[in-house]
């Protein structure tokens, strides 16, 4: 069992906006928050009618769109309606609530999709739907992770998104500066729920959708699992890179112990995997298969190990060399091994802890395998 199964700290949004009262200065008056479901419903409608009711103007080579009114008895294509560029939409759930956000393909991107706890390099622009933009990056790609979790997180509704997309291949000229090509970007149609809700931002009133238009043009693997310290976490991760425990691919976890965004999650959200079915997601947990070995000690590479590369633990599947960095070669050629297979140390006794099996290369590299990380029966249990 994780010793550390019982901290978890969860950043919640606020169940009430307090307001100043004229009434009295030491008095203040409390405002509930809206129904979440309720106003799901009139943030849709509205969203669908900027849909009907807006057509894109332009696209430009470098993925910039400007969105603009139908004018009255103006014949222009809604974006409900074009073509051009695939309007579709993800459902999502939170805080009891389906919804099913609408997001703008203007280019998938042809690099790697980013899990929603990655750090993600992106430029935007966000509005609201009267026009009004309340921010920009000014094309210049800014650094963010999606990790609903961490101080200061961006707006829920961007780790739904950006999944959908891609980053794309960059080069750096003499003088250091980066270039983006192929780069995934779209417009993501937000409600509230997913953005503010009742938390007025600058130039964003309560409850207001959002509008983003974005570029995906780089990201960064994260790993989240915690320790907790003086009363406060500490990032030190188990060696896998949180995508890496989204074994479904599908580039999304979950914790489902937030029971404030997920009070009655739907099945697709609960084969988040949890090998050990302790409640802690993998991606967050620092002995995934329960087995009272931490990860990290099970992928870590023996001293005197025939192993290759820079990392001290075994890479999720033997890679490549990077050739961007023709300095050092990280080519890995074993990847986390399964339980041994080979002879046994005394072939004429049981397989124990006193007689293990030898490792052979198909045990590092075979797929598939259940990597040790992730079977309870190895390291061999003591007597």
């Amino acid at each position: 069992m994780n010793k550390f199964k019982y901290y978890f700290i969860l950043l919640l949004a606020g169940i009430s906006l307090v307001s100043c009262s004229k009434k009295d200065d030491d008095n203040t008056e409390t405002v509930p928050l809206r129904d979440y479901g309720t106003q799901y419903k009139a943030d849709n409608d509205s969203i669908e009618k900027y849909l009907k009711t807006h057509y894109i103007k332009e696209v430009t080579a470098n993925f910039d769109i400007t969105i603009e009114k139908i004018p009255a008895n103006g014949t222009q294509i809604s974006i409900k309606d074009q073509k051009d560029y695939l309007l579709t939409t993800r459902p999502v759930y939170s805080r009891g609530v389906n919804y099913n956000v609408y997001y703008l393909i203007l280019n998938e991107g042809k690099g790697k999709s980013p899990c929603n706890t990655d750090r993600v390099n992106a430029a935007y622009v966000g509005s609201l739907l009267d026009g009004t933009v309340f921010d920009t990056s000014y094309d210049i790609g800014r650094s963010f992770e999606l990790y609903v979790y961490v101080n200061n997180p961006v707006i829920d509704g961007w780790g739904e998104i950006f999944p959908q997309f891609k980053t794309g291949t960059s080069t750096t000229s003499d003088n250091g500066t980066v270039t983006y090509k192929d780069f995934g970007a779209g417009v993501m149609f937000l409600p509230s729920g997913l953005g503010y809700f009742g938390s007025p931002q600058t130039n964003i009133p309560a409850y207001s959708p959002l509008v983003f238009s974005f570029k995906l043009f780089d990201l960064q693997r994260l790993d989240h699992e915690f320790t907790v310290s003086n009363g406060s976490a500490l990032t030190v991760g188990d060696g896998v890179p949180d995508y890496l425990e989204d074994l479904n691919h599908d580039g999304y976890l979950y914790d489902l112990r937030d029971t404030a965004r997920f009070p009655s999650p739907p099945d697709s959200y609960k084969q988040d995997y949890d090998t050990d079915g302790d409640g802690i997601p993998d991606y967050l947990d620092l002995d995934d298969d329960g087995d009272g070995y931490s990860t990290r000690f099970e992928i870590t590479k023996p001293i005197g190990a025939p192993v290759t590369g820079t990392s001290l633990v075994y890479p999720w599947d033997p890679t490549l060399d990077n050739p961007a960095t023709p300095n050092v070669n990280e080519s890995e050629t074993f990847g986390i091994p399964r339980r041994p297979t080979g002879e046994l140390t005394d072939p004429n006794k049981a397989e124990s802890i006193d007689n293990p099996r030898k490792f052979v290369d198909d045990d590092y590299k075979v797929n598939p395998r259940v990597r040790i990380h992730l079977d309870k029966t190895y390291p061999y249990q003591k007597k």
